[in-house]
Formats: structure tokens, C-alpha cells, sequence
């Protein structure tokens, strides 16, 4: 079980960086970080609470996504759906904000951060696959 949650987070982590990357040195990418901060305030809003301090929004929403991104990859990326559970979460990331009344900007305004937003999450499975045959 150890080794699908290394493969899990280390997938999640791979995924980060390729966005951080490509976030800082480019434009009209996507930009999954707004999406994740404004949903963190967002629920932060129901218990009276709000970060304000931009550096601890993004962190804080940076090692959220780290986790969630890493369980569910532990969960889905390691088994044979690994192309299936990469794709299936980059079309969550475009379907979701506008359902969960969130601004989808970030990730779909467009046709190429539509496709890049599912590329991420889809190298974010493959690296995890990758990882977790090694370690198996």
C-alpha cells in the first residue's frame, strides 16, 4: 500500500511542477492554482474564515492539491486505468468549477488551457504509473 501512496504523491508533485512551470514562464496557460485558491476561501467562507496573505493561500492550496492529487493517483493511476484516472481527472478540472460555482477561466477559457489542463493531470497518472513499476 506504502508504495502507491509514494507513486501517488510523486505523480501529484511531477503534475505541480509541470504547472508551476509552465505558469511562471509562459502565457495563456492555465493556471489551476486560482481555481484551487478560490474554492479554498470558498469553503474557508462557511466557518467564518479566510486567508488573506496571498504566499499562505498559495501554499496552503499548493499542499491540498499535493494530497488530494496523490491519493487519488495512488487510488486510481496505479491500477490499469492509469490513462483512463489521468484523463478522467484533467476533465473533472474543466467540468467542475463551473458546477461547484467557481470562476473556470483558469483552466477553460480556451481551447489550448482546456487541453493543457488535461495534459498536466494526464502526465500527472503516467508519471505515477511510471514511478509505482519501479518501486512494485
Amino acid at each position: 500500500m506504502y508504495k502507491k501512496i509514494i507513486a501517488g504523491l510523486g505523480g501529484a508533485i511531477a503534475l505541480s511542477l509541470l504547472h508551476e512551470a509552465v505558469r511562471r514562464n509562459f502565457d495563456n496557460v492555465p493556471e489551476i492554482n486560482k481555481v484551487g485558491e478560490e474554492a479554498l476561501n470558498k469553503a474557508l467562507d462557511k466557518a467564518d474564515m479566510k486567508i488573506t496573505n496571498q504566499d499562505q493561500l498559495y501554499a496552503a492550496t499548493l499542499a491540498g492539491d499535493v494530497i488530494g492529487n496523490g491519493m487519488y493517483y495512488a487510488t486510481t493511476a496505479t491500477s490499469g486505468f492509469n490513462i483512463a484516472s489521468g484523463l478522467a481527472m484533467g476533465l473533472g478540472a474543466l467540468a467542475l468549477p463551473e458546477k461547484l460555482g467557481l470562476d473556470e477561466k483558469p483552466v477553460a477559457e480556451n481551447t489550448r488551457k482546456k487541453v493543457m489542463t488535461v495534459a498536466y493531470y494526464l502526465f500527472g497518472a503516467v508519471i505515477t504509473k511510471f514511478i509505482y513499476d519501479k518501486i512494485k
